[in-house]
């Protein structure tokens, strides 16, 4: 082999095709472009578009920054759970739960667990048995002598 016999492989070069230069050249009229309109022109095409239809991406449901299933938790905080005690409708010697909020008339309705937040003070020892609490909330319980035991289920460490 020889420096002057170096060739390219067959079909591995094309020659450009002049397009728009007479229909006999079979690129003319409309230059492989199809019809005229929008796609037809350089530069603009409506990305997602359907021909009217509405788009894939309109027709899928939000999500992201929501969460997929929300919990619905009722928020109680525990000046509202001292007035209850003070008012004798809340037994301070069995755990506070639920159905025992319910029952007092401090919550009306029963979701997916209560929440304890920690507006207002607590003077009385009270056991909670509910989903969670504030961290002011937890501290103010156990300040008063009682305490919070959580029925959520604790996330998991990330993995080191």
């Amino acid at each position: 082999m020889k420096l002057n016999e170096i060739k390219d492989n067959e079909g591995s070069r094309h020659s450009r095709i002049r397009v728009g230069r007479g229909i006999g050249s079979g690129k003319g009229k409309q230059s492989g472009r199809g019809g005229k309109g929008q796609t037809a022109r350089s530069g603009v095409r409506i990305k997602g578009f359907e021909g009217g239809q509405m788009p894939l991406h309109r027709r899928l449901p939000k999500r992201g920054f929501n969460p997929v299933d929300p919990l619905n938790l009722n928020e109680v905080n525990i000046g509202r759970v001292q007035s209850a005690i003070d008012a004798g409708k809340l037994d301070v010697a069995q755990p506070v739960t639920v159905e025992v909020l319910i029952a007092a008339g401090v919550v009306t309705h029963l979701r997916d667990g209560v929440k304890i937040l920690g507006n207002g003070e607590i003077t009385t020892a009270v056991h909670f048995e509910v989903y969670g609490a504030s961290k002011s909330a937890l501290a103010a319980i156990e300040k008063a002598g009682g305490s919070v035991k959580t029925l959520a289920p604790v996330a998991a460490a990330p993995a080191a």
